[in-house]
């Protein structure tokens, strides 16, 4: 059970970060080249604020 909703997840997060290069692959290019020239503590940041709203999504996700 909990290794099939694993894989489950796993494949909902391979078909969503394909996305943007399906649909725009230049423009992801482009975003990319724009993420190097920040700075690493932006990008600590917006890494944290994404795993805080995953965690809230999860738990919101869970507790209904």
């Amino acid at each position: 059970m909990l290794s099939e909703t694993l894989v489950i997840i796993l494949g909902v997060v391979l078909i969503v970060e394909g996305i943007p290069w399906f649909m725009s692959p230049r423009g992801t290019k482009r975003m990319l080249s724009e993420l190097f020239q920040m700075n690493d503590r932006t990008l600590r940041s917006i890494g944290l604020g994404f795993m805080l709203a995953g965690l809230i999504l999860v738990y919101l996700a869970k507790t209904q």
